[in-house]
């Protein structure tokens, strides 16, 4: 399986999604098509794999960041932008992992149920920063008021009442907070999309801090307000000319 999810990985660059084959990766592997189908039931199955896989290992770079932030002390607004930063720098390293799980959605494919876990990863992360800031006090949100019933899911609910964010409709305060979890999911894929798809070429002086800018101008509406010029110059001595792009 590790063979077979490496020659994926490998065709999935050379092809994309829509041009991945079970009979290329035989071919690569230098099996006959129809072993490969003892390992997967078929091309679908396959690109299920490798959805899972990289909703896991973007999840992992979250939690991973995550983690190291709050070990640093970093307060829960600061916690978002070293994620946020993560991701971005999980993009631009596996360019065609973050297009399977975050573009263009591949004509005829539905992913299953099994790859929910794996795609909370990154949701969950951004949650638990949101109650973090609620529960220090520091969430103080600038967007705008809104009754939250009828805006997300009741799975959404579930869910975050399980990470301890919301669940209580009466606690408008938090519950509308879960529901701006939104707003941090959305604009992480987007400035993470636009940079990556050359949107903002010829546009930024400096990519890495025009991207810290965009996270940090959508979380001060949901109540996360990041020390730019702080950690800018907290860092200033680390960053080198090769980050400017």
């Amino acid at each position: 399986m590790r063979d077979l999810l490496a020659a994926a990985r490998a065709r999935l660059a050379q092809d994309g999604a829509t041009g991945l084959s079970l009979r290329a990766v035989a071919r690569d592997l230098g099996l006959a098509s129809s072993a490969v189908y003892r390992y997967v039931p078929s091309r679908d199955a396959l690109l299920t794999l490798l959805v899972s896989e990289s909703y896991d290992a973007v999840g992992r770079v979250c939690e991973d960041a995550a983690a190291a932030s709050r070990a640093a002390g970093h307060a829960p607004a600061r916690r978002w932008l070293e994620v946020a930063r993560a991701v971005r720098a999980w993009a631009l390293a596996d360019r065609h992992a973050y297009e399977l799980i975050y573009g263009t959605p591949l004509p005829g494919y539905v992913a299953p149920r099994d790859t929910v876990a794996p795609a909370l990863r990154v949701w969950a992360v951004l949650v638990d920063v949101l109650v973090d800031a609620a529960a220090d006090g520091s969430l103080r949100p600038t967007g705008p008021d809104f009754d939250p019933a009828g805006v997300v899911t009741p799975g959404v609910h579930a869910f975050g009442a399980e990470r301890g964010g919301w669940g209580d409709a009466a606690d408008l305060a938090r519950h509308r907070a879960g529901v701006r979890s939104l707003t941090l999911f959305s604009s992480l894929l987007g400035a993470v999309s636009a940079d990556l798809f050359g949107h903002l070429r010829g546009v930024h002086e400096d990519a890495e801090r025009a991207f810290d800018v965009t996270v940090a101008t959508a979380a001060a509406g949901v109540g996360l307000h990041v020390d730019l010029a702080g950690t800018w110059a907290e860092q200033g001595a680390t960053r080198r000319p090769t980050d400017r792009s």
